[in-house]
């Protein structure tokens, strides 16, 4: 039976995960909506080393992460609580969780190869920029044909009908027209949702390509209406969460 590489519960619900393409750090943005505060976290994917946890900025509330490249976090500010616009930009340091530039008159485009794209809110007709994410320093005006978009190497499931897996014994009655799929390795994951024990649950399987269930795990369960995207695999890793608070990591290319 297959078991969890990486097994962490974070103090709160999970808003964002972030990989870093580079480097294989996974950052967590964790958000208490009944404390109004939002922290960081950073873990190593390849050991499960937790480099930092709880990290906090000056901004209590109104932050989150853009992205993330070479052992560097770049997170935004919002320019009010009510609007989904950023505003600005700090960079972490991925390992220690240390504040190493900040700039509150640019704002992030997108990522690319050779690092983000950003630009002066303050200018218009809109100018992109090369950045270099370590020091903050704009390297050149950003040039479509070598900037191209960076790979991150995730898999996202299929949504599929639920009758097209009819020949899984799953021994219960799954709710909705639908479920999550992907085919790994010679294994089959499967996320659905169904009633048991007087509640809607959401659920994970792993099969073999015999139907053999080698992994299975309770992701949510008491809800109220189907949920989303449940997990993704990257580089032979399934990654996904618990309760909306427990990071899990399995490792696929041993099994």
């Amino acid at each position: 039976m297959l078991q969890p590489h990486i097994n962490y519960q974070f103090k709160s619900t999970v808003w964002r995960l972030e990989i870093d393409p580079i480097t294989n750090i996974l950052f967590a943005e964790i958000r208490d909506n009944s404390d109004k505060r939002v922290s960081f976290s950073a873990i190593n994917l390849e050991n499960g080393e937790i480099y930092f946890d709880d990290l906090q900025t000056e901004e209590r509330w109104l932050t989150g992460i853009e992205t993330a490249y070479d052992g560097t976090l770049l997170l935004h500010n919002y320019q009010s609580e009510n609007g989904p616009v950023h505003k600005g930009l700090i960079a972490i340091e991925g390992k220690t969780g240390k504040t190493i530039w900040s700039n509150y008159t640019h704002a992030f485009d997108h990522l690319s190869e050779n690092g983000p794209v950003i630009y002066d809110s303050r200018l218009q007709p809109l100018q992109l920029l090369l950045s270099d994410i370590k020091s903050g320093i704009i390297v050149r005006s950003y040039q479509s044909q070598i900037d191209l978009e960076i790979e991150n190497q995730i898999i996202l499931p299929d949504i599929i009908p639920v009758e097209a897996l009819s020949s899984l014994s799953l021994q219960l009655k799954t709710f909705g027209n639908t479920l999550h799929y992907l085919e790994h390795n010679n294994l089959r994951i499967v996320s659905l949702h169904a009633f048991a024990d007087g509640t809607l649950q959401q659920l994970l399987y792993i099969f073999t390509t015999d139907n053999k269930i080698v992994y299975q795990d309770l992701l949510n369960d008491d809800i109220q209406k189907l949920q989303p995207e449940s997990f993704l695999l990257r580089k032979d890793q399934l990654i996904y969460l618990t309760r909306k608070s427990i990071l899990k990591v399995l490792n696929l290319d041993t099994f």
